[in-house]
């Protein structure tokens, strides 16, 4: 997303109105672009003035009537401050801690913990699924590891291990690049029958060896676990039985 992009979804953002693909998008752009957050951070300002200045004229009698309105406050209150909503209350609440998790999931990825990694969860599945719908699954589409693996040269400043998995059931259909925790990575794109098996993998914070975790979001299957100084994350809508065969797989042809 760059700058223009941004812009133009700015209100429908600052409005809850975008759909969770779209909103991650935003709030990524947000953690790496400082004009871009200046100008979100004057629009919620100008928002708070108006709302804190907004002035409060109480109904006549005779409409208050129809509409069958509780009694006018006292003659002496002719203005008053905005008060929200309980139920507006949580609401800026949600909004807040979800700008706040964008802002600081660069700080929280690396370290281990299970609140990290649920937050970060969403970003890969969001990654999974823009793929998909903007029909941009491969950079470049090729059953050939031999074809993938260099394709990645100077685009990122590592070499992703790509194995070929093809006999056993699960052919690589691909690989493109892709950004997570504000850095490439590189996705590698496998397929089971119809289903499309998405690999991001980058060069983990340390050697520590974890095993797969799995997790669930929004009825996709992930995986998670670091090995041999590499991160891997797998999301799929394929049924969690032939997931874990494919992470068994993978970790069997990608050990040193």
């Amino acid at each position: 997303m760059n700058c223009r992009d941004f812009q133009q979804l700015l209100q429908p953002y600052s409005d809850g109105e975008l759909d969770l693909v779209r909103q991650l998008e935003m709030e990524e752009h947000l953690a790496g672009c400082l004009d871009c957050e200046e100008q979100e951070r004057n629009l919620r300002s100008m928002r708070t003035g108006l709302a804190a200045a907004m002035p409060y004229y109480p109904a006549p009698d005779s409409l208050r009537a129809k509409l069958q309105l509780a009694p006018p406050p006292s003659p002496t209150v002719t203005r008053r401050r905005w008060r929200p909503s309980g139920q507006q209350l949580s609401i800026a609440a949600g909004i807040m801690l979800v700008v706040g998790a964008a802002a600081t999931i660069g700080m929280l990825v690396p370290r281990s913990g299970t609140g990290a990694d649920d937050r970060f969860a969403e970003r890969v599945v969001a990654g999974h699924v823009r793929s998909l719908q903007a029909e941009h699954l491969m950079d470049v589409p090729s059953s050939d590891r031999h074809t993938v693996k260099p394709w990645f040269r100077g685009k990122i400043d590592f070499s992703p291990q790509v194995p070929d998995l093809a006999q056993q059931g699960y052919p690589l259909t691909g690989g493109r690049l892709d950004y997570l925790t504000d850095r490439p990575v590189a996705a590698l794109v496998y397929h089971r029958r119809l289903h499309a098996i998405n690999v991001f993998t980058w060069p983990a914070a340390d050697k520590t060896a974890t095993p797969a975790r799995a997790s669930d979001r929004q009825g996709f299957h992930l995986r998670h676990w670091q090995r041999f100084g590499m991160t891997y994350w797998t999301v799929s809508d394929l049924n969690d039985q032939e997931l874990d065969e494919f992470v068994r797989l993978f970790q069997e042809q990608t050990a040193e």
